[in-house]
């Protein structure tokens, strides 16, 4: 009999049909558990048995995964894509006795003050911080961020990703402001609901000078396996953090990106991780690795196309194969250089053209462009958005190659953003 594997889908993930391709390419019968709406009924074909879950109330979510997994067994419930699924996945497998991840662990790795109150406890390295809400003075907040994280300082949501609400500020008059804006944002009903308790503080953190990276790895009963280390060649200085290129293998010392692997695995621990995909970010600071950031899932975006293992698994069959209970020891990265570009948004307004992707694809290295947002959709730049424009990938003999090929096909696209006009009654 064919195995049962359960995803947790995310409506805005962008990668459900890779993982239902992995599923599938294992041998594995598969179902999903997404909170879509109806009118993605009319545009995606989820396989049979599917089921409609609401993540905003991972309880019930997780105990509507165990009502059906109970008449329709499954050997996994494997979260697809950003830290809620990954909470209400690990809460379904407990209530089944599947092997996942602690449901508290994975929340406190979807919570940036719950992350941080962990390692401080366990004594991970990391920025300094400080807890603000949004009723204490300016003044408050400020004396509190002098005597702390002191300036330069970064302000960041507890529950968002990619960068969304995270800035920088140099004072005391720049923190008041960072501060009001991230108010602003978190005020949208949508983030309001999504974020629960954790939208009602944020915190400031100490600004680290130094290059940062990104981990991708693997835990198995608690041991950490490494499948990649991106480097991010462009600085994340501020006042935005606005990430662009990721490329692999890193180019830094071998005794180095041991001492990040290092650091991520204490932060594993003492988060209480022991199963599945971690991407963590780190700053590598004077005193070495600190960590930004430990997510329970694997990387976001449409960046996992960046990353090929054994005979030419993608990452998302990595995962799947490993959820399932199969032998994955042997599949490692491939040997060739290669990369990933999120196309950041220039400016808000109305996507209106985008051109250049024939003289893109075309130059050498360049493996695929994917404009991933509509002509005529709205798009807004970071801080407040939360999308990039699309992604571009490239493959070579070495990370410098790689870094070329990219950057030459960001020069060759060319984006038309027409300001939107604000309008009255």
């Amino acid at each position: 009999m064919r195995p049962r594997l359960l995803l947790v889908l995310p409506k805005t993930s962008y990668r459900g049909d890779a993982f239902l391709d992995a599923a599938r390419a294992a041998g594995a019968d598969v179902c999903v558990a997404s909170d879509r709406c109806h009118q993605l009924d009319g545009h995606y074909e989820f396989p049979a048995g599917s089921f409609v879950i609401d993540l905003l109330h991972p309880d019930e979510a997780a105990a509507a995964i165990a009502r059906d997994a109970r008449e329709r067994p499954v050997v996994a419930v494997l979260g697809a894509g950003g830290e809620a699924a990954a909470y209400v996945a690990a809460l379904a497998s407990r209530l089944l006795g599947l092997p996942a991840n602690p449901p508290e662990a994975a929340l406190a790795a979807g919570d940036k003050l719950l992350l941080r109150t962990r390692l401080a406890t366990a004594s991970v390295s990391q920025p300094r911080f400080a807890v603000a809400t949004e009723h204490e003075s300016s003044a408050v907040i400020a004396a509190r961020v002098t005597a702390g994280p002191g300036f330069p300082c970064v302000v960041k949501p507890r529950f968002l990703s990619g960068s969304r609400g995270v800035m920088r500020a140099d004072d005391e008059v720049e923190l008041a402001a960072r501060l009001a804006r991230l108010w602003r944002l978190l005020a949208i009903p949508e983030l309001r609901a999504h974020g629960g308790d954790a939208a009602q503080s944020v915190l400031v953190e100490e600004f680290v000078p130094g290059a940062e990276v990104a981990f991708e790895g693997l835990l198995d009963h608690g041991a950490l396996r490494t499948l990649a280390l991106f480097d991010k060649p462009d600085p994340l200085d501020g006042p935005f953090f606005e990430e662009s290129l990721y490329i692999t293998p890193s180019r830094l010392a071998d005794d180095e990106q041991a001492r990040i692997a290092h650091v991520v695995a204490e932060a594993a621990h003492a988060l209480g991780l022991i199963d599945g995909p971690i991407h963590a970010e780190l700053r590598l600071g004077a005193n070495g690795p600190v960590v930004l950031e430990v997510a329970a899932r694997s990387i976001g975006g449409l960046c996992s196309r960046a990353l090929r293992f054994g005979t030419g698994l993608s990452l998302e069959e990595l995962l799947v194969r490993h959820a399932l209970g199969h032998d994955i020891a042997t599949h490692t990265r491939e040997r060739s250089a290669a990369g990933a570009m999120m196309l950041p948004i220039p400016a808000a307004g109305v996507l209106d053209e985008v051109t250049g992707v024939a003289a893109a694809l075309a130059l050498p290295g360049i493996e695929d462009v994917v404009i991933t947002l509509p002509l005529g959709h709205r798009v807004v730049p970071l801080p407040e958005g939360s999308s990039y424009l699309g992604f571009v990938f490239a493959r070579g003999e070495t990370p410098a190659a790689v870094e070329a090929s990219l950057r030459a096909a960001h020069r060759a696209l060319g984006f038309r953003i027409t300001p939107r006009l604000a309008t009255t009654d």
